[in-house]
């Protein structure tokens, strides 16, 4: 017993050595990601907009804005929407709360109908909670851009690792990626998008998210090269 036990705990062990080494995230320092090849991120939470209500000018209006900003750019972004499957239980349970301390009965009535009408939508279709993010990088040196076929085997071999940089090396480079992101920002704004930096809880939260798909549902990725 005692063995298999043994056994467990070393397989479990090279499952979580093996994994490591195709997180590419080295360290969290500020509010920037350091990766193991040294190259760095910061990452904008961005705001939403409800396209499909806006009138046609307005969505034009949109679009020609968006195109612009690409067209600023002379770098290449990320543009990532984390989606999860909302979780009202907390919702439900403040209805339930309702209902009991109601005295008025046409108003428990209608709050009893309300619950149910909305349990009942939430089991027919799949309530998403959506997170738009901008991934601002910068890298050392030159960048080789590969085709689809070495995109693909890099998926398969682990991130290489690089010399940890020096306070002064990351205070370099960030500053060079900050005035990146001023730009990003700037372009934002131009869209009536409210924007904002994560943080290092925030980035913690959001990768401890990305890596655990039992938390959340879908990841979808929009690349801007």
């Amino acid at each position: 017993m005692r063995l298999g036990q043994k056994n467990i705990s070393l397989k479990k062990k090279m499952a979580e050595t093996n994994t490591k080494q195709f997180v590419e995230i080295r360290e969290i320092r500020d509010d920037s990601l350091i990766l193991k090849d040294g190259s760095l991120r910061q990452i904008i939470r961005v705001s939403s907009t409800n396209f499909e209500l806006k009138s046609q000018d307005e969505q034009l209006a949109i679009l020609a804005g968006f195109r612009e900003f690409l067209n600023t750019l002379d770098f290449s972004l990320e543009i990532m929407v984390m989606s999860r499957k909302l979780n009202i239980d907390k919702y439900l349970a403040v209805i339930d709360e309702i209902i009991e301390n109601q005295t008025h009965d046409l108003l428990r009535i209608q709050a009893v109908d309300y619950a149910k009408f909305v349990k009942e939508l939430t089991s027919l279709a799949n309530i998403m909670a959506k997170d738009f993010f901008v991934v601002v990088p910068f890298y050392i040196g030159p960048r080789t851009e590969g085709g689809i076929l070495e995109t693909a085997k890099s998926i398969f071999k682990p991130a290489e690792t690089v010399k940890s940089l020096t306070d002064s090396e990351f205070n370099s480079y960030k500053n060079q990626l900050r005035q990146r992101v001023n730009l990003v920002f700037e372009n934002i704004a131009g869209l009536n998008l409210a924007a904002k930096i994560l943080e290092k809880d925030e980035l913690i939260d959001i990768y401890y998210r990305f890596y655990n798909p039992e938390v959340i549902k879908g990841i979808s990725k929009i690349n801007n090269q």
